[in-house]
């Protein structure tokens, strides 16, 4: 067997274990089976009455729940339209393209852990022409003193809200306010990032309307905190989200049929943003748990990042390599049929040494686990490392 053989069998193995555990703090798709998959295929065609009218016809490159979804996302942000895209990637290339061409400039500030710089291989500047300027590299979003003293000139400012690999971290509304603002007096645009921009509501205290109505566009996933199969939007002002559907099309993205994912996406709006606020609270008392576990284990070192979640996702790093604590959570699974973490990486944004991080979500099934059953879950898992 050789290496990349062996890496896919162990991969299928966690899954597997991690998903027939019956106990977890959030389920996650990637677990899911085939099976499995169709299965909630046919949980939405039983809801799919409830979402729109069942005799409408379904999408034919655009129209039907395609823009049902468009329409909805638009009145929830506050802005005149929306456009459906397959992938959030293409979404915010199209947007910063847009933007690029109305403003003159082809230089986005971005910060240097935003999802274009990590996960895209250059896309902005190998598809888009743009180039990506940092007004920090801080783990966290840009200041406004560090917005208006970058020395070089930029069009667009984009802001990843939360900063996922910097541990879904949020500025405090004031500091939101105030990076806008710093944009606005270089005669910048702003486009959020918005990905996971549903479950922010709870830490700047504002509605979804009052936090996209700060920029000049957003981007939202549907199947990062909605449970959705794919797909994304953008929303701003119409002539920028008619022009986006013209390059919807030239990037390939005009998809003849998309009901499946657009009804799955009706249905995260209708069923699960709604408990987002449910999940970012019970985040606290989770990450607080875990706090006093491995307190009281006496671990020599460990973070839970931030200490108070900013939304229901949150960073876990711990002394020890990634493999004996990947090892660890699936023997946990194994053993008592309970899913703490999942996999570990080695510490994110230039960590320490022989320090793993993994993420932690709190989801629908999280909301039964009591403090002192994280706390137990704690003791077991710590129990298998070293094993």
């Amino acid at each position: 067997m050789n290496d990349a053989e062996h890496s896919e069998r162990a991969r299928r193995h966690r899954a597997t274990v991690w998903s027939g555990a019956t106990r977890k703090l959030w389920h996650t798709q990637v677990e899911r089976s085939v099976g499995e998959g169709l299965a909630a295929l046919r949980e939405l065609a039983d809801l799919g009455h409830t979402l729109m009218d069942p005799h409408e016809l379904v999408d034919t490159y655009g129209g039907g729940p395609v823009a049902e979804v468009e329409r909805q996302v638009a009145d929830l942000l506050g802005f005149p339209a929306a456009v459906f895209f397959p992938t959030g990637t293409m979404a915010q290339q199209v947007a910063l393209r847009c933007w690029a061409g109305r403003t003159g400039s082809d230089v986005v500030a971005l910060h240097p852990l935003a999802h274009p710089e990590v996960h895209e291989n250059g896309a902005l500047g190998a598809v888009s022409g743009l180039r990506t300027v940092h007004p920090t590299d801080a783990p966290r979003l840009p200041t406004a003193e560090e917005v208006r003293e970058h020395p070089e000139p930029f069009g667009t400012l984009m802001l990843e809200l939360p900063l996922r690999d910097a541990g879904f971290v949020l500025p405090d509304w004031d500091e939101l306010v105030d990076v806008v603002q710093a944009a606005r007096e270089r005669d910048a645009v702003v486009h959020f990032d918005g990905a996971r921009l549903w479950e922010c509501g709870p830490h700047f205290g504002r509605e979804l309307r009052e936090i996209a109505g700060l920029a000049d566009s957003v981007y939202v996933s549907f199947y990062k905190s909605l449970g959705g199969m794919s797909g994304a939007a953008l929303a701003g002002p119409e002539d920028l989200v008619e022009e986006a559907r013209v390059w919807l099309h030239r990037y390939g993205g005009l998809v003849f049929q998309q009901y499946p994912a657009a009804l799955a996406a009706l249905a995260g709006l209708k069923t699960e943003l709604p408990r987002l606020p449910a999940y970012v609270a019970h985040a606290r008392t989770v990450a607080a748990a875990l706090r006093e576990a491995f307190a009281e284990a006496g671990l020599p070192w460990f973070r839970v990042h931030p200490a108070e979640p900013h939304t229901h996702q949150f960073q876990v790093w711990l002394p020890y390599g990634p493999d004996e604590l990947t090892a660890a959570s699936v023997a946990l699974a194994e053993e008592t049929d309970t899913v703490l973490f999942r996999r570990w990486s080695p510490a994110p944004a230039g960590g320490p040494p022989d320090v793993a991080a993994t993420e932690v979500t709190v989801a629908a099934p999280g909301l039964d686990w009591t403090p002192a059953d994280v706390r137990e879950a704690a003791r077991n898992f710590l129990a298998r490392l070293g094993r």
